[in-house]
């Protein structure tokens, strides 16, 4: 049974429709990189970048590499777009996307993390066989239909994604509205709306819809009784979050991934020459067709895993952020801080502070000030940048943090060397002193 449904071949006008605006997205969030200055000041002024834990290698190219980095990224997104030479310009950009999203934390998003999901998705699917410029000078591929595990990859992708955000949003601050009230408080200036958003009621109604809407969407869509109503809400709901948190192509995108939810024959019509194909069944698998269960089957068990992790960790995840980022745990919290750093010389006892414009821009300080991981990565760059020099040094920190609305807290133990203790990736750090109730 499960194979027949995953191997049914079914009209491929969703993917193909997809593909091309995926591509077109890939370009403007590339091209626009350079343009809005973000690849300046998250990867070129940046002396050095907090990647992720493991891969302190990977760091920006010198001079201009990354704007030529971003602009081959843009060119693949054109590729893609155009269908041509498909695996290989959408498999270099899932890698070089990787690249970028695990060389830096300080503008972590979630939705970049999504992104790099889809990217290496959409590099194995049959998304160039028709429209295409492959298909132009090579017609021996073109096809007008699909496996259907390939639309419901996709699918069950975006329902994981949904399904966490609404229940991450189920706890004290979201439901009491505080978070909301913090979110709004910095588009005060907004033109026309800003005075609109900082009112009560518009909190109560961010926050209802935003926990339902992220739950019921993704049903909503496959159910066709209410397909046309959830459309419409999506739009208003990622329009909104366009215009309000200025998160880039991500709202644009998940409105792309609408064109999976609606029948073939209606975006076949709407957006394709081709407006009648004729899909013949048959028994016929694909040569590795247990490969591909076995393979999709492991990938979900991680991502349903993934989320569930920080339940396994001492500690409330929202203040140690232990297992916050890859859990589509999405603008549940503001964090802010302070912080003083020394670092002591082992063979003498001197202890002196550091200067923190020497090493950082403003946002890394803002980060090393209240998030454990950028302050255990920054103690770690010291002690190198120390050893350097033939010393041996211990790194401390007296800091306090603030999680939302509560009172600022001592957050790290001042009495350990957060340059001689390792980083544990599924277990809790004792030096993140705990959490008080209020």
């Amino acid at each position: 049974m499960l194979n027949q449904f995953l191997f049914k071949r079914i009209d491929n006008a969703q993917l193909i429709v997809f593909r091309i605006f995926y591509g077109l997205l890939v370009c403007a969030e590339c091209f626009g990189a350079i343009l809005t200055g973000w690849v300046r000041k998250t990867l070129v002024e940046p002396k050095f970048t907090f990647s992720f834990i493991g891969l302190e290698w990977l760091q920006p190219l010198p001079g201009n590499g990354m704007y030529i980095y971003f602009f081959i990224m843009g060119l693949c997104g054109v590729l893609i777009t155009l269908g041509y030479k498909y695996r290989y310009s959408a498999l270099t950009f899932a890698f070089l996307w990787a690249g970028v999203y695990l060389m830096q934390k300080t503008s972590y998003n979630n939705h970049y993390y999504l992104l790099m999901l889809l990217a290496f998705i959409m590099a194995f699917l049959p998304a160039n066989r028709s429209y295409s410029m492959d298909v132009k000078y090579h017609p021996p591929i073109e096809k007008d239909s699909m496996f259907n595990y390939v639309r419901w990859l996709i699918i069950l992708q975006l329902f994981i994604v949904y399904t966490y955000a609404s229940l991450a949003k189920i706890y004290g601050d979201w439901l009491d509205f505080s978070i909301i009230e913090i979110l709004m408080a910095s588009k005060k200036d907004y033109f026309l709306v800003g005075e609109f958003l900082q009112q009560r009621w518009v909190h109560q109604c961010i926050a209802i819809f935003g926990i339902l809407f992220d739950l019921l969407i993704i049903p909503a869509l496959l159910f066709k009784p209410t397909r046309k109503v959830a459309f419409a809400l999506a739009i208003f709901f990622h329009l909104f979050n366009s215009f309000v948190f200025r998160i880039g192509i991500f709202p644009y995108l998940s409105l792309a991934f609408c064109v999976f939810f609606f029948d073939p024959q209606t975006i076949r019509n709407l957006f394709l020459r081709k407006k009648k194909i004729s899909i013949t069944q048959n028994d016929k698998k694909p040569q590795h067709h247990k490969w591909i269960v076995g393979v999709l089957g492991i990938y979900f068990l991680i991502q349903l895993a993934l989320p569930l992790r920080h339940y396994f960790i001492k500690d409330n995840v929202l203040w140690t952020e232990e297992g916050h980022r890859l859990s589509w745990r999405m603008m549940l919290r503001s964090r802010v801080g302070s912080i003083r750093v020394f670092v002591e010389d082992k063979a003498t006892g001197k202890r002196e502070q550091v200067k923190l414009d020497d090493y950082l821009t403003k946002k890394q300080k803002r980060k090393v000030a209240c998030y454990p991981d950028f302050t255990w990565q920054f103690a770690q760059h010291l002690k190198k940048e120390s050893a350097k020099e033939g010393k041996e040094v211990g790194v401390y920190v007296i800091n306090k943090v603030r999680v939302n609305k509560t009172k600022y807290r001592e957050f790290i133990d001042p009495t350990i060397d957060l340059a001689n203790v390792p980083w544990k990736h599924f277990s809790h750090h004792d030096w993140i002193l705990p959490a008080k109730e209020e």
